[in-house]
């Protein structure tokens, strides 16, 4: 499709009313601006070619805190923050990126896919994905690209997976014939970081930014997890999810982020096991004592917290399924202080009087204890960064001046579960 049949395209009913679905009826008009702008942008650097329309959300972990690396249960879900791409392939061996959001203009070439010595920035994540689609057996080729992107930097709603599984999307379009399984994107985007960013990731993120809707998934077959939707409408309830940008903390938090899957493995070690999936929670009590003795005491209360932020997604799901929102939100807010307490990763013990997390859940949860309704937790790894509440609407303004009169202008981010992942836009429309 040419730059002004997408322009037309762009502009048209059906692709009006797809924008209400991704991003909600107030932001249609901003949205259409964004796109349009995005194939002009393409056309100045890369000419007329044929192309095509994509997008990619970030995520939200609405439960399940540090499960997947051990194997466990996940309650998580898109959200109407997005990676937007124009790209067209160009029948060479060289990739053409343009990342306007990060101000980067780069070129890969097919024929050279080893990593940068620094093994860091988006020129060797791309490499990961390219190399990720060769040793899996799938097709590449030369593309060209512009890319923007909404998805909040660091603030623990996967920017950097949402952009991975947008290429995945337009590898999968041009080269393969659209026949990839979003289990094949997550698997190679976990690739990348774990080999071409020495980053030990596992696959919630990108399992939740490439499937989309709001998903339940189940890594005990890492290889193969179970992803099931659940269809839940939040707005229907008239609930809003907030995110709360603490700020970044000032510590190296390398050694604090291993420390969680690797005590919990150590645990499962005692029982000759590799993982806490593969354990059960009653004999870890049964041995308490040499358990303690083996792997120490926060080990053994982070895979209690394992074990019972299982139980947790399990009870969410039904609720959610059964409409039940009010025992939903009394489980978030039951991960949440098993967080703080059991897994212990709401702020790093090498800086103490450095507890941006703790700050805002106690302001949160004070706020939440005045109006009698809601819930929050920590979101993502922790230690620094992010946290997550659930509000009634009528609530939500109040809560957000209130965060950002104590934490700093635009520190809390409004949004909404949209439902579709990692998609060639022109597909759906």
């Amino acid at each position: 499709m040419k730059i002004k049949e997408t322009l037309e395209l762009i502009g048209s009913q059906p692709m009006q009313e797809l924008f209400e679905q991704l991003y909600g009826a107030a932001a249609v008009a901003e949205q259409t601006a964004r796109y349009r702008k995005l194939a002009q942008d393409f056309e100045e650097k890369f000419g007329d070619g044929d192309v095509l329309l994509f997008s990619s959300p970030g995520r939200t972990e609405i439960s399940g805190n540090h499960t997947d690396h051990n194997h466990g249960k996940v309650l998580a879900g898109s959200i109407d923050l997005d990676c937007v791409g124009v790209a067209a392939a160009n029948r060479t061996d060289k990739v053409n990126i343009v990342s306007q959001t990060f101000d980067q203009e780069f070129t890969i070439d097919l024929n050279d896919l080893e990593p940068s010595p620094a093994k860091a920035g988006t020129e060797d994540l791309v490499k990961g994905l390219l190399k990720g689609f060769v040793d899996s057996g799938y097709e590449v080729g030369g593309f060209d690209a512009v890319i923007t992107s909404s998805v909040i930097s660091s603030a623990g709603v996967s920017s950097s997976a949402a952009f991975e599984m947008l290429l995945c999307s337009m590898l999968n379009t041009f080269f393969n014939e659209g026949r990839m399984s979003t289990v094949a994107y997550a698997h190679i985007g976990k690739y990348s970081e774990n080999v071409y960013w020495d980053k030990a990731s596992g696959l919630l993120d990108q399992m939740a930014c490439a499937v989309g809707g709001l998903i339940t998934i189940d890594f005990y077959e890492p290889q193969a997890p179970k992803v099931e939707k659940i269809d839940f409408d939040f707005a229907s309830r008239k609930h809003s999810l907030i995110i709360v940008n603490t700020g970044k903390g000032h510590a190296d938090l390398s050694a604090d982020y291993s420390s969680v899957p690797n005590e919990m493995k150590k645990v499962a070690e005692f029982f000759g096991k590799e993982v806490c999936a593969e354990i059960a929670e009653e004999d870890v009590i049964a041995n308490l004592a040499a358990v303690r003795a083996y792997a120490g005491d926060r080990s053994v209360l982070r895979a209690l917290h394992f074990f019972e932020e299982n139980k947790r997604v399990e009870a969410e799901v039904a609720a959610l399924k059964a409409g039940d929102f009010g025992t939903f939100l009394q489980n978030i807010t039951a991960s949440g202080n098993s967080s703080w307490k059991w897994l212990q990763n709401c702020y790093t013990d090498s800086a103490v009087q450095e507890q941006g997390i703790t700050v805002a859940l106690a302001l949160t949860e004070l706020f939440i204890a005045k109006k009698q309704r809601g819930a929050c937790r920590v979101h993502g790894g922790g230690f620094a960064g992010v946290i997550m509440a659930m509000l009634p609407d009528q609530d939500v303004d109040e809560y957000v001046a209130m965060i950002d009169g104590a934490l700093g202008e635009g520190s809390a981010y409004r949004m909404s579960i949209r439902p579709y992942g990692a998609v060639c836009v022109n597909d759906l429309v």
